[in-house]
């Protein structure tokens, strides 16, 4: 698709879905190139390296920075972070026509919570920390999904090194 004479990558997410809607939505945003900043996974068991700790606590920042959302399960990797997020925008109040109260956008989320570890990051020294542009969501519709995506995310780390997509 070209915009202005340039090739421009269509958008991942879902068409017609509006994403300030209340739901629960499974997340994965990577590092560029899959490279391992994250730690390690020895004997069974994610060591969060010094960006790894700084990524972990930004993660669970954000229910208490930006409000109206929730987290549920999540496991950080070596070069990613799975994890459920749970918008649950409150009634908006008007006055008029302007709106009082921002309603939370997923995008603006993952856009937020990238843009802080990035910064804490490149802080913290590791100035060639990159995230991979955009990231994965799936918008969560039953329980039985629900319940799949949490086993996975639960036990992501036992097929590590079975994962050729990202044991590099």
């Amino acid at each position: 698709m070209l915009y202005q004479n340039k090739y421009r990558i269509e958008s991942a997410r879902l068409k017609g879905w509006d994403y300030t809607n209340n739901a629960w939505y499974y997340i994965t945003i990577c590092t560029k190139n899959k490279s391992c900043f994250f730690g390690r996974i020895a004997k069974e068991r994610m060591c969060l390296s010094a960006v790894g700790k700084i990524v972990e606590e930004e993660w669970l920042a954000t229910p208490k920075i930006r409000r109206d959302l929730e987290l549920d399960e999540w496991i950080i990797m070596p070069n990613h972070i799975h994890g459920i997020i749970i918008i649950d925008n409150k009634n908006v109040e008007t006055h008029g026509y302007a709106s009082l109260q921002v309603k939370q956008n997923l995008s603006n989320i993952v856009r937020g919570f990238k843009s802080s570890c990035t910064t804490k990051i490149h802080q913290a020294g590791f100035k060639d920390f990159v995230w991979q542009p955009r990231f994965y969501d799936h918008i969560i519709r039953n329980e039985k999904s629900l319940h799949e995506i949490r086993h996975y995310i639960h036990y992501n780390y036992l097929k590590w090194d079975e994962d050729e997509e990202y044991a590099k």
